[in-house]
């Protein structure tokens, strides 16, 4: 029986079209017309005025750091409901980690995020916030509190390209905004990220670290270190391919997300799906909802591995990742909770109604 993966890629049409004309010119890597028109579609979509095309978008939230001058020592916020690519960043840098814990939105408390900035011991530099599962985070109060403190916000907008907070996308509030291309983001290059700021000095300077550090002379100059993190022109053209049918996916997604809800949330052991704030639109890149008991969610994700369906839990909280265990963490234990009784179910775009009802069909047998 053919699996049914969480997000699979899902190609729209032109990107075989795209990468034949790359090879058509030669420009394989690095570079090229297709890494430039993905960062002008970028810019378009979201409305940032500047872009850079990264082959990840944890290079993305790397640079912003970077680029800011946050280095040894410094303490930066950071959500910890997230992937771990989220606050990887912060260990490059060797930094000092606060992790602070989310409300009823599943993405980062502000009333917490106010406790975490008056028991650290130093000034925090940056807030790398992630919206979660493409959902925005309250972001009229956690930009209010990171400007009247002087934090620059990062975005993490790795899982919500195509989502929108009253009207305006997520990733174009903080200084920085990365996004992510990984194989099952809502579009991908197969890999490759995005990093976007209405500042031109500090894009150019996270352009300039991204191509190593090198100095424009003829001959190989340089002042500083830099990394080899540019997007190669293949990748850029499939982006290039994804961003035409962006709207669809986020609508499909959106859809997706109402179905299940439709089928599955009245049903008893069912709590609650992921909230959506007032006056925003998530992507729905996965549908994520609360059991309401704990561990109901192994259950139903054995049930539908034994049918070929891939599902998974609900991120594990950072502050949870033996890694981090000696970071400071501003907890609640929200995230706690619903880790220990939520999941991500299929949601890839090229799924039909007919596969959303026979996942939902799996669900109910096994609650």
């Amino acid at each position: 029986m053919q699996r049914i993966f969480l997000s699979a890629p899902y190609m729209g049409g032109s990107e075989l079209k795209n990468i034949e004309q790359a090879f058509s010119d030669n420009y394989i890597a690095p570079l090229g017309a297709f890494v430039d028109g993905f960062e002008s579609k970028i810019k378009e979509y979201c409305g940032a005025k500047y872009a850079l095309a990264l082959n990840a978008g944890t290079a993305a939230i790397h640079l912003a750091l970077r680029t800011l001058g946050i280095k040894d020592g410094d303490t930066v916020l950071a959500s910890t409901f997230t992937f771990a690519a989220s606050v990887n960043p912060i260990m490059y840098e060797r930094c000092k980690m606060v992790l602070i814990d989310c409300d009823e939105s599943w993405n980062l408390s502000p009333e917490l995020l106010k406790k975490a900035i008056c028991e650290c011991e130093q000034k925090p530099k940056a807030l790398i916030l992630t919206h979660l599962y493409g959902a925005a985070a309250k972001l009229d109060e956690i930009c209010e509190i990171c400007a009247e403190n002087n934090i620059a916000l990062i975005e993490d907008a790795a899982e919500a390209l195509g989502a929108s907070y009253k009207g305006k996308a997520l990733g174009t509030f903080g200084v920085f905004g990365a996004y992510s291309f990984n194989g099952n983001k809502i579009i991908t290059c197969g890999g490759g990220g995005m990093l976007v700021s209405d500042d031109e000095k500090l894009l150019s300077k996270a352009r300039y670290y991204s191509t190593q550090a090198r100095e424009p002379l003829l001959h190989y100059e340089h002042l500083d270190y830099g990394y080899n993190y540019r997007l190669s022109n293949i990748l850029g053209a499939i982006g290039c391919g994804q961003m035409e049918v962006l709207s669809e996916r986020v609508k499909r997604k959106r859809e997706i997300f109402a179905l299940y809800k439709e089928l599955l949330g009245g049903l008893d052991g069912v709590d609650h799906f992921m909230p959506e704030l007032e006056n925003t639109c998530a992507n729905r890149w996965l549908t994520t909802l609360a059991f309401k008991e704990k561990n109901a969610h192994l259950k139903v994700i054995e049930a539908l591995s034994k049918e070929n369906i891939e599902s998974r839990p609900l991120w594990k909280p950072m502050h949870a990742q033996p890694v981090f265990k000696g970071a400071k963490a501003v907890i609640n234990g929200t995230s706690d909770d619903l880790f220990s009784r939520g999941i991500c179910l299929p949601s890839g775009a090229d799924m039909s109604d007919e596969v959303v009802e026979k996942v939902a069909r799996i669900v109910k047998s096994a609650l």
